[in-house]
């Protein structure tokens, strides 16, 4: 049986999710093939190393920042960057601009912007440029995060509940940006680079939370953050980054964030649960990033939970691969089209990044 928080009503609520894709949509079929086009002529085995990794990642199909045959053309971290900054820019401000409207917010009604992006550098930062273009106020408080990269989704709306917390009467929006195919190194032929390759996509996401002290919309009534919980694993900084350097950003990705996540990861959300009078049968709904389809069965074989339980997971990575920091928040998206659950209802978002770290977010409907 769900437990009911005596702090409900004090919570902040999600009042809308939009997220956004580049128009440029290929095959993993398509996207391999150009990838071993572009790549040195003497690493044929790394070719067919390539091909079989794309067959396994669960991905069917993933948009890109820029049309396919562009890619042959970057000549290096500036282009490339350049690039992200001018599409990040566009998905950026569509994401606000659909979030807003989704929940019937003006833009100068927003207290604080959240803004995250692991995949290009920006100064002045994404949210700085983008205040003036989609009607920010002036005042607007503005908080840029970088090197949070998978897990800043989570951590995100993390950061948007303890701001409203404080600011019962205020509103809070994250927006997260990342382009991961504007990273790739096309000389670069190592295991991680090829599975970086592989499985990552392009997307931005806004979301809109609200504090306690704003009306909701009776007809909708949107999740409350009940309570969040951030956790950094000692001695693993080393299982996934970015090495940047003179080409831009070079993948660091061990084959330890599957053990790492079988580990520690059910420990630590059994004993989260716990503390709010839960356990694993009382979550209704799993928002979870979508590593990739090891993770994916780890979380799911190390919580022994149901068969679909991760069904919305394993659809976004499919149709989008690994959008870094926006996939949970694609997730997200995809649970709260979802119609209301007919009773109370818990949920759990989750997702993990460089440091290596977790952060879990409890919601209530």
């Amino acid at each position: 049986m769900v437990a009911t928080s005596p702090q409900i009503d004090s919570a902040p609520r999600l009042a809308a999710v939009d997220v956004v894709f580049p128009p440029y949509v290929y095959s993993q079929e398509q996207i391999t093939a150009q990838f071993v086009a572009f790549s040195p002529p003497d690493t044929p085995r790394q070719g067919e190393l390539l091909a079989r990794l794309s067959r396994n990642t669960g991905v069917r199909a993933r948009h890109l920042a820029l049309p396919l045959e562009q890619y042959g053309r970057l000549t290096g971290f500036t282009a490339a960057n350049d690039a992200y900054i001018e599409v990040a820019l566009e998905l950026g401000e569509a994401a606000l601009r659909g979030a807003f409207k989704a929940a019937g917010i003006r833009p100068e009604d927003v207290d604080l912007i959240i803004s995250t992006s692991v995949t290009g550098l920006a100064v002045p930062s994404l949210d700085a440029r983008l205040a003036h273009r989609v009607g920010l106020r002036q005042d607007v408080k503005r908080l840029p995060l970088f090197g949070l990269g998978c897990v800043a989704g989570a951590a995100g709306v993390a950061r948007l509940n303890d701001y409203l917390r404080a600011w019962p009467d205020h509103v809070a929006v994250l927006l997260a940006v990342e382009l991961c195919s504007l990273t790739v190194q096309r000389g670069d032929m190592s295991g991680a680079s090829l599975v970086a390759a592989s499985l990552f996509g392009d997307g931005a996401a806004a979301v809109v939370a609200v504090g306690a002290g704003r009306e909701a919309d009776a007809a909708t009534d949107p999740p409350r953050i009940l309570a969040t919980r951030s956790r950094l694993y000692p001695d693993t900084e080393d299982v996934m980054g970015w090495r940047i350097g003179s080409t831009g950003f070079r993948i660091v990705l061990s084959q330890e964030v599957a053990p790492i996540a079988e580990q520690f990861l059910a420990a630590d959300v059994r004993e989260f649960l716990s503390e709010h009078g839960l356990a694993i049968d009382d979550v209704g709904r799993w928002i979870c990033h979508p590593g990739g389809p090891k993770v994916i069965d780890t979380i799911e074989h190390a919580l022994a939970l149901p068969p679909d339980a991760l069904a919305r997971t394993r659809d976004s990575l499919a149709r989008r691969g690994n959008l870094s920091s926006v996939s949970v928040l694609d997730v997200l998206r995809q649970t709260l089209d979802e119609p209301r659950p007919p009773r109370e209802q818990r949920g759990l978002m989750m997702a993990m990044g460089p440091g290596f770290c977790s952060e879990l977010v409890l919601l209530g409907w």
